[in-house]
């Protein structure tokens, strides 16, 4: 006769999968994928290697399973700012405050992304990435041209220059930004929109 399944450990399975995924995802960030095995996971999880194939088939798996998970949700923030009808620089303030809220969940799948996503595009595995790139680049463009256009941002902008400065200087703090530290992911965006949109200096 079967024995019934332990309800306990199949209600803590979803739980210890995403343990282990935050877990890989630190590890990814701070050693590089290509120089972190299943064993490094295990052993920073605290488990042996052939355990960790209970969850997971391979390290590429756990990595996919990152970077989509970071992406579908940065994108689930994106279309619900662009689908809101805000004005050119209503939806810049939105975005770059959705992206300082995404660096705050997945602050290790950022830094992941800014590392590997180039590599990692040119596997059929990992196409989705190069797909991503392309639809925030012209999420990002087509806000800053229609600034442009109602003169809210200034005509003489280069705009390409503009969108390549804010995605540059907004993501990389997640080479800096840890959760729970002093200032919220809304305190740093309005902080960093304050000194984009108005600058430095003491106005005269």
């Amino acid at each position: 006769m079967p024995t019934k399944k332990n309800p306990q450990v199949t209600a803590s399975a979803p739980a210890r999968r995403h343990e282990l995924l935050r877990t890989a995802a630190e590890v990814f960030a701070e050693q590089g994928y290509n120089a972190t095995t299943v064993r490094t996971i295990a052993d920073h999880a605290g488990m042996l290697a052939g355990s960790l194939y209970y969850h997971f088939d391979s390290k590429e798996s756990m990595l996919e399973e990152i970077l989509r998970t970071f992406l579908d949700e940065l994108w689930d923030g994106y279309d619900a700012v662009l689908d809101a009808g805000l004005g050119p620089r209503e939806t810049l303030e939105a975005l770059v405050t959705e992206s300082f809220r995404e660096i705050d969940r997945h602050r290790a799948a950022v830094a992941i992304y800014q590392k590997e996503s180039r590599q990692l595009a040119a596997q059929e595995r990992f196409a989705f990435l190069a797909e991503s790139q392309r639809k925030f680049e012209r999420a990002w463009l087509s806000t800053l041209e229609r600034g442009v256009a109602d003169r809210v941002f200034r005509d003489d902008l280069d705009v390409r220059l503009t969108y390549r400065f804010v995605r540059d200087t907004v993501w990389v703090a997640a080479s800096w930004y840890r959760p729970g530290g002093q200032h919220s992911p809304e305190e740093i965006a309005r902080q960093y929109l304050s000194m984009v949109l108005d600058g430095i200096a003491v106005r005269t």
